[in-house]
């Protein structure tokens, strides 16, 4: 299996001396650059995404990304693991220290024999004992690296949970808007239609129509305020889930979303892209598949270790008196120090069985590595395509629904002077305003494809 270096993991320097040989898989030679990059600039390795969404320069939506990253619960679990995970390293680095430990005890004994006095016996010990493993063969070194590497993996599972809640609110609040606005569109083309519906309902009682082009108008009118609720509904959902993610109860946001103007956030014209090198290293989920690699191998080692004897030395300082005044004389100190050395004879292939299985979870977290880095590549990759593509087509259907708009207004003045019939009016609004639910449609797509490839970019974390 070859073995590369790509120098992701800074933080490794930290955790200690990593296991003998060490290098993260290769996944192949990674590209020199984004193959649909197109216009996007490449930034600086060190650029910030922390907060990429203050490029869309809508104050609500940053407000409520910093209102999801206090408060969520997601958050919270998170940073409650790295404390875990961090206790839990403390907790294998004294493996390698000695251990300390004290006791004190007194006594007294009675005696009665027939026809004499009651005897009193009186005792006092106290005594400190010690013992260490001496770490010959590194399976605690090891270990501790291993518990270094998952304190690694929790931290940046922290830095992939922020990234993901703030996509997913930006996300959330898009769908909103975007809801909002086909309200405003729907209700737009109601008025239309009720306005249109007036003039045919004039011209049935002048009789200059029949009452077919009435009930068309009617139906069409009716038809459009059908769509309501359920645009209503998507709106209330949508807030619940913006509320959600916020960390709130239904509701608890409401005061944020209703003091903005409504509206399809929008990207920035232009998004610096790096190198696949550079977002490979800044992705928080190629850093957790590194870390977790390099526990798995230092548990590895570690297991192998079980192979070797191991040495134990222990001591102990005590003292046994008669009387407490004479518990710290000299003379009643008694001392110890013993070495012992253990190590496996038979054990039935327990632990070559052992050894096994940490390779092949090792094995699994290679294999885990590199899908990480290509799923990494191929979604940045996805994410361009969609900003390029969905600005493409938003700017076709800018063109077509303003002809459309043109068109829609022709029509009803060419049936008002009677030269067309009521049915190439209903046509002109069928068509604008599937054109305007696409121009919406269109408009989140090229907006969330953005949200996308910022998450995909790594997030800044």
């Amino acid at each position: 299996m070859k073995l590369i270096a790509l120098g992701i993991f800074p933080a490794f320097l930290w955790v200690g001396c990593a296991p003998g040989n060490f290098s993260l898989p290769t996944t192949g030679p990674l590209p020199a650059q984004w193959k649909h990059a197109g216009n996007f600039p490449t930034a600086q390795p060190s650029r910030d995404l922390s907060h990429w969404w203050k490029s869309f320069n809508d104050p609500t939506l940053t407000r409520l990304i910093s209102e999801g990253l206090s408060n969520s619960p997601d958050i919270d679990s998170a940073v409650a693991r790295v404390r875990e995970a961090r206790a839990n390293r403390k907790a294998t680095a004294s493996s390698l220290f000695p251990t300390l430990s004290g006791s004190g005890s007194a006594g007294a004994s009675f005696t009665e024999p027939r026809g004499s006095a009651t005897t009193t016996s009186q005792s006092y010990s106290a005594g400190l004992s010690a013992s260490w493993e001496a770490d010959i063969y590194g399976k605690n070194r090891n270990n501790l690296i291993a518990a270094g590497a998952n304190l690694g993996a929790a931290d940046e599972n922290l830095h992939s949970v922020q990234a993901s809640l703030a996509a997913q609110i930006a996300s959330a609040y898009v769908q909103l808007r975007s809801a909002e606005a086909g309200l405003d569109v729907l209700q737009r083309n109601i008025a239309t239609q009720e306005e249109t519906f007036q003039f045919v309902s004039w011209q049935t009682q002048a009789g200059e129509t029949d009452a077919y082009e009435e009930n068309q108008a009617k139906t069409s009118l009716e038809q459009a305020k059908a769509s309501i609720p359920s645009v209503l509904q998507s709106i209330e959902q949508s807030r619940n889930a913006l509320a959600r993610l916020c960390g709130h109860a239904p509701g608890g946001i409401d005061g944020i979303l209703g003091s903005s103007t409504r509206g399809v956030p929008v990207p920035a014209e232009k998004l610096a892209v790096g190198i696949p090198a550079d977002t490979i290293r800044q992705r928080p989920d190629v850093r957790i598949a590194g870390y977790q690699l390099l526990a798995s191998v230092a548990q590895t080692e570690a297991t192998k270790a079980d192979r070797f004897p191991s040495l134990g030395l222990s001591g102990s300082l005590g003292v046994n008196s008669l009387k407490a005044s004479k518990i710290f004389d000299p003379n009643a100190v008694a001392g110890s120090i013993a070495a012992g050395l253990a190590g496996p004879i038979f054990d039935a292939g327990r632990i070559q069985a052992n050894i096994e299985a940490s390779t092949a979870a090792t094995d699994q977290a290679i294999a885990s590595y590199r899908s990480t880095v290509i799923t990494g590549l191929s979604e940045v990759e996805d994410a361009l395509i969609a900003c390029k593509r969905s600005a493409e087509r938003l700017s076709a259907i800018e063109k077509a629904t303003v002809l459309a708009r043109e068109s829609d207004r022709l029509a009803r003045i060419s049936y008002q002077a009677g030269e067309i019939d009521f049915l190439s009016v209903l046509d002109s609004q069928r068509t604008l305003l599937g054109l305007e639910d696409s121009l919406l449609s269109t408009q989140s797509d090229r907006t969330n494809a953005y949200i996308s490839l910022y998450q995909a970019l790594g997030g800044g974390w």
